[in-house]
């Protein structure tokens, strides 16, 4: 028997659902908080956070910037 060829998602009606995006654990942690971008930076609760997950989850460079914290850089990416 001959091997199929093709998508056979196509076959079903169409391509495939798009992958949806997922939210990081610093958003997760923005939301919680109910903060927002013009008040993450002053936040203690999510100041202590970052301080603790800083090599551990991405963390937008700004705000590292703004409190003046440091990524170990021996972790190296995800």
């Amino acid at each position: 028997m001959p091997r199929k060829r093709g998508n056979p998602d196509w076959a079903q009606g169409g391509p495939p659902e798009p992958i949806r995006a997922v939210a990081t654990e610093f958003e997760k942690e923005v939301r919680r908080l109910g903060l927002t971008t013009d008040t993450c930076a002053s936040s203690s609760d999510l100041r202590l956070w970052c301080e603790s997950n800083k090599n551990r989850c991405y963390i937008p460079e700004w705000l590292l910037e703004v409190w003046s914290i440091e990524v170990d850089s021996k972790h190296g990416p995800l």
